[in-house]
């Protein structure tokens, strides 16, 4: 489409002007032929000058001013009328001008949102819309029997793009509605997960440490959705700051003991974490974005055990505790889930 497109009332007035100086030149020829005609026939009818002296009578006169003077109505009126085809065809060009602007901004939104809309292809060809209405936009260069054809030929094509481009907005639509779903999902996902991980904690930190052999009693009693894990070598250490696997294996440890469990959750918790990260404390999921020692779900959820979640084990393993607390119970029930659906 032209960019610098006139609008209809403009392209209106310029080819009214353009018929009126048509129709004012045919009317003024006309006008100036019958004007010598009539003083031809006028003079071949007068009297002769010796007749004229007898009678004592002066010589009438003729002037063509006096017909020039109806050529401003008749032009007025011919400058009235615009032909319906001109009219239909204005309309057709700012239709065809909206409706490729219409293409190109749902192109952009699409480009714009990084969506997927479900639709392999989500290009708008306005190319044979473009150039008929730039063929339409030249009307006044066409013959007049031509015109009506390219304004329905300019027609089909804008319903046509604009079938495509309804198509497209609502895939849009749809799409920028899931996401906003799913995201809202995942927020409430993440606050209900960190309200266990706190309340975990804070029952932890009420809770009296027990016996070894005692948490190992209770532990026993969990129910039938917990699950066994080999045994584990017992670490050594356990000082924080160490975030190599083994480092990180006796921090849990000293952290397991300190909720009341046992040898055998701390086996549970070692068995689901090797799956799980191999307890490398920087491993990310490159599919769902998962991160850490636990596999957080996003991995900035941990924040809520300490601002340095991503470069500090010890973080890690605190919050992963807090949510297989409060989620599951014990480590155990955490590795029987892993065990039946492939994930905690």
């Amino acid at each position: 489409m032209h960019s610098n497109t006139p609008s209809t009332a403009t392209r209106r007035t310029r080819r009214a002007a353009d018929r009126r100086s048509h129709n004012r030149r045919a009317v003024v020829a006309s006008g100036l032929a019958f004007g010598i005609v009539a003083a031809a026939a006028f003079a071949s009818t007068a009297p002769s000058a010796p007749a004229q002296a007898e009678a004592g009578a002066s010589t009438p006169t003729f002037s063509l001013v006096s017909y020039s003077t109806y050529s401003a109505p008749l032009t007025a009126t011919v400058a009235a009328a615009v032909p319906e085809e001109t009219v239909a065809a204005d309309e057709a060009v700012e239709a065809a001008a909206s409706v490729t602007s219409a293409a190109a901004s749902v192109q952009a939104d699409i480009a714009a949102s990084g969506l997927d809309i479900g639709e392999p292809d989500t290009s708008v060809d306005t190319a044979a819309l473009e150039e008929a209405a730039a063929r339409l936009d030249a009307a006044d260069a066409l013959p007049a029997p031509l015109v009506p054809s390219i304004t329905e030929e300019v027609t089909a094509l804008i319903a046509s793009v604009d079938s495509r481009v309804n198509q497209l907005r609502g895939s849009l639509d749809g799409a920028a509605a899931k996401k906003a779903e799913e995201e809202a999902a995942a927020e409430q996902a993440r606050l209900e997960a960190e309200a266990a991980a706190a309340e975990a904690a804070e029952a932890a930190a009420s809770a009296p440490v027990s016996t070894s052999s005692s948490s190992s009693t209770s532990s026993a009693s969990t129910g039938s959705s917990s699950a066994s894990a080999p045994a584990a070598p017992i670490p050594s250490g356990g000082t924080g700051g160490d975030n190599s696997p083994e480092g990180a294996k006796a921090t849990a440890y000293v952290m397991v003991q300190a909720r009341g469990w046992g040898d055998d959750q701390y086996s549970c918790l070692v068995s689901l974490w090797n799956k799980e990260s191999g307890w490398n404390y920087q491993a990310m999921n490159r599919s769902s974005g998962a991160y850490g020692i636990p596999q957080a779900l996003p991995g900035s959820k941990m924040s809520s055990a300490g601002a340095d979640w991503q470069t500090n084990a010890a973080t890690q393993i605190s919050w992963g505790l807090g949510y297989i607390s409060g989620r599951y119970g014990t480590p155990c029930g955490a590795w029987g889930q892993s065990q039946s659906v492939g994930w905690y």
